[in-house]
């Protein structure tokens, strides 16, 4: 199947074009040439590569979590779409070993069976972490890990796990070179490392960190902390750009150190608010006042969507839509390794698309 789609601005993950005919068959981007008007063909006012969402808990319906079912996974995916987001790593937080292997079964199996699907794997956010960051993650579940435990998930979660978040400090030095020289990317996150220990993991190989800012040792004059190390450093920073999980003002700051390993993440626990209140097990959560908080009072995923976070650093932080745009394609999938398939507009990419109206209101997913 062959087709074109003609964009006023067409974003693609590295520069703005303007008036752009992009040409696709059989799925695949096969020409991107500058053309007068649309002449029939269907046209669009901004088209950006497919927004893609390293970090989302839950869709309108299921928690990953707790399901950790095919159907969890087709919620997420089916209720990123309809908010523009046209990839997604579905997360999976700290809980017991063998909903870890469940979570990681039902998402082979559902990448399996829908391999045009923008389901990447998934982000196993914990269950290694330290307590004192743990922020909503349930405390009986947080451990220290142990080799046979993390050579089993390596094992299992093979080609399924893209991202593992960890506190680095509560490794073995050859625990986190296992986890590196598995291939599966490493991220710093609810940890209370020292800069030193922050800054040994990096020179390790570890090149990103789980949502800045949040649940993490934070930066002070004296004790930099992870915050300290990660502005010290050129690994990539995931932030959630809601206002709640950092001031603006924060995310302002950390744009202008982090430049252009800065990335948008929507960490959503559920998607467009239809679920209110929730409970798993210890984790619960309900909205007051727009945010999503558990019983402790401590926050517990964000609302937004990517497409929101996109809106929110033009709006809020006066970024330009085409670095906002990269923030929420190209970079992601560079810090992942997932460059080569997603990311970009170009010849022999996917035909996968997010395209949105200029106020940034709307955003909807195209796949021809």
């Amino acid at each position: 199947m062959s087709g074109q789609l003609f964009a006023r601005n067409l974003y693609t993950g590295k520069e703005l074009l303007h008036n752009q005919l992009v040409q696709f068959e059989n799925g695949k981007i096969i020409a991107i040439q500058a053309a007068a008007e649309a002449s029939g063909i269907t046209e669009v006012a901004n088209l950006a590569p497919g927004f893609f969402d390293s970090h989302i808990n839950g869709g309108e319906k299921y928690y990953f979590t707790r399901e950790a079912s095919e159907e969890a996974i087709d919620d997420v995916y089916q209720a990123s779409l309809s908010t523009g987001t046209a990839y997604v790593l579905p997360t999976l937080i700290t809980s017991p070993h063998d909903n870890i292997l469940k979570g990681i079964d039902a998402t082979r199996s559902y990448m399996d069976r829908h391999p045009g699907s923008g389901v990447l794997g998934m982000h196993l956010e914990g269950p290694y972490l330290n307590p004192v960051k743990r922020g909503a993650h349930v405390a009986d579940y947080v451990r220290k890990p142990t080799t046979a435990e993390l050579e089993e998930i390596i094992r299992y979660g093979k080609d399924v796990i893209r991202l593992m978040t960890i506190a680095p400090e509560m490794f073995e030095p050859a625990q986190i070179d296992m986890l590196l020289d598995s291939g599966i990317t490493i991220s710093a996150g609810h940890s209370n490392a020292t800069y030193s220990e922050a800054m040994q993991a990096f020179s390790k190989g570890i090149n990103l960190v789980t949502h800045l800012y949040n649940a993490m040792s934070a930066f002070g004059h004296r004790a930099p902390g992870l915050v300290g190390a990660t502005f010290d450093s050129d690994v990539y920073a995931p932030i959630i750009v809601d206002g709640v999980h950092c001031d603006y003002g924060a995310a302002s700051i950390a744009y202008k150190i982090k430049k252009d390993k800065l990335f948008l993440i929507s960490d959503a626990l559920f998607l467009n608010h239809q679920v209110q209140e929730f409970k798993w097990g210890e984790f619960d959560a309900r909205i007051v006042e727009g945010k999503y908080i558990n019983s402790d009072g401590n926050l517990a995923g964000a609302t937004i969507s990517l497409g929101d976070a996109v809106r929110n650093a033009v709006q809020k932080l006066g970024i330009s839509v085409q670095e906002a745009v990269e923030m929420a394609t190209s970079r992601p999938a560079k810090a992942l390794n997932l460059h080569d398939r997603t990311g970009s507009i170009a010849a022999g990419y996917p035909a996968v698309f997010t395209t949105f109206d200029d106020a940034l209101t709307s955003f909807e997913v195209i796949r021809p």
